[in-house]
């Protein structure tokens, strides 16, 4: 609608938000007059009309099986239209039109604002299946009367009253009609049903609904008075109420269709189902955090114990093998913390590579600088986990191999993500300027337990690809090639 709008219309930014609000609305319009909805607008000569947005009912048979968006029509090929646009009016006049042996009533509706017709909305209803309304039905028509006119005198939509049409109510979902004084005219079956669920066991017609609203609420002390005008529809919000183990989200829209206030319609949903498996879902992260979170505490134990036993080796091979296994279980401790944190199984892991770093670094500390360029980006846990330890024995073995005993180096770690898709890949290289590889050195032979390590994680796990090549000046070049998720 942007492009249409700015490319053959002379309608400002403020005109262009004025109709995406009424284009955010319009489902509503639509399904109660069970009619499609084409808004044209007037081109910048004002000698054709431009289509820019189109909607087809939910409760009825389209009239258009095409999509009309981008349609031009020279001006005085449809009289409603120009009458409309001209004179400021709905109009009504004319005979049926036959579409494909299909009888379709036209009507035109002005969208005003600020005194000014911006476009029309031709209002079209297919005939085919015409009979005689049902009370249900004779409500919607009367509703979607007093919308349109209120479309044309420029006082709907609400101004700052953006409405999410896909979580909020919809008139088939449960509709009441009230009067100037929120008495209860009409109310669909879909909203007693609703109703019934917080405890009423009567008939909504001639009921106050903000006081019933309020009745079967739970007591709130001054927020009562509140909710009861609110239910009562005096003006346009969203809200919901719970009691007796129901939920209701309801949707007040005062109607005012020549300027009087003359009652107000409310659309209603049972969300009842809808909000207890949110709260599971919400129960069910915290569980999830919680057991990350423990789990991480458990890790943190086993490593403090296998720091204390290295405390009393002797044998210094001895104490180094059990440093190591600190480190490896500190790595996988380190993501089970992030997990914790999170509501989704899904880490950002660059701050996760960033604490593996710091951690293997203490090394040799002061001597080897460890840095990290490029972004890994968010991860799932399934390959969070295992990359962290990869990544742990690597730089293990680039401090431990690559240097003499204190002798100063740099160890750089780069990571490089492809393009979001689903065969998105991380291609990742922890290159250092040490000593290089031995003579001879096959890194898919190597029979050290961090290379083995290395190697299983990689390749079994992730399902990528390890390699171990001389540097291009000096020292050593892993190369990480693995398979992640486009992110979401």
């Amino acid at each position: 609608m942007n492009d249409l709008v700015r490319q053959h219309t002379a309608l400002s930014d403020s005109d262009l938000e004025w109709l995406h609000l009424l284009v955010s609305e319009w489902q509503l319009l639509s399904d109660l007059s069970f009619a499609d909805l084409v808004l044209w607008v007037p081109t910048l000569d004002g000698t054709r009309y431009v289509s820019v947005a189109q909607m087809r009912p939910n409760t009825g048979p389209t009239s258009y099986q095409d999509d009309m968006v981008g349609h031009l029509v020279p001006r005085g090929r449809r009289p409603l239209l120009d009458a409309a646009l001209d004179e400021g009016r709905i109009v009504r006049e004319g005979d049926p039109e036959w579409r494909e042996e299909v009888p379709v009533r036209v009507e035109s509706i002005p969208v005003r604002r600020e005194g000014r017709v911006l476009g029309v909305i031709a209002r079209n209803t297919n005939l085919l299946t015409v009979r005689t309304p049902s009370r249900l039905e004779l409500t919607y028509l009367q509703s979607a009367s007093d919308l349109a006119q209120m479309i044309a005198a420029g006082t709907f939509p609400f101004p700052g009253e953006q409405v999410d049409m896909d979580s909020s109510p919809r008139a088939g979902d449960g509709l009441v009609r009230l009067d100037a004084e929120g008495v209860v005219q009409y109310a669909s079956p879909n909203a007693l049903s609703a109703y019934h669920r917080l405890g009423l066991a009567a008939d909504l017609v001639g009921q106050h609904l903000g006081q019933i609203t309020a009745e079967f609420a739970p007591s709130r002390g001054p927020v009562d008075e509140a909710l009861v005008k609110l239910a009562s529809g005096y003006a346009p919000r969203e809200f919901e109420v719970e009691g007796n183990g129901g939920v209701i989200q309801l949707r007040a829209i005062p109607l005012s269709p020549k300027g009087t206030r003359i009652g107000s319609l409310v659309l209603l949903r049972d969300v009842t189902e809808l909000r207890r498996r949110e709260r599971e879902l919400i129960t069910k992260d915290a569980t999830i955090r919680e057991i990350h979170h423990r789990v991480k505490n458990n890790l943190q134990t086993v490593a403090a114990l296998l720091r204390l036993q290295a405390r009393r080796m002797d044998s210094d091979r001895g104490r180094e093998a059990l440093n190591e296994a600190v480190r490896r279980v500190g790595s996988i401790a380190i993501v089970h913390e992030t997990l914790s944190q999170n509501l989704d199984e899904r880490v950002e892991f660059d701050e996760i590579a960033d604490r593996v770093i710091a951690m293997v670094a203490e090394i040799s500390p002061g001597k080897v600088t460890c840095r990290r360029n490029g972004r890994f980006g968010i991860l799932d846990a399934e390959v969070a986990t295992p990359l962290s330890m990869v990544l742990t024995e690597i730089l293990q073995n680039a401090l431990e191999h690559a240097f003499a005993q204190g002798e100063q180096g740099t160890v750089e770690v780069t990571a490089v993500r492809g393009e979001p898709r689903m065969d998105a890949r991380l291609l990742i290289t922890v290159q250092d300027d040490g000593r290089g590889l031995p003579e001879g050195f096959d890194p898919q032979r190597a029979g050290n337990l961090g290379l083995q390590i290395v190697r299983t994680l990689v390749e079994g796990e992730l399902g990528g690809t390890f390699d171990m090549v001389p540097g291009a000046e000096r020292g050593t070049k892993v190369i990480l090639d693995i398979p992640v998720l486009a992110q979401k």
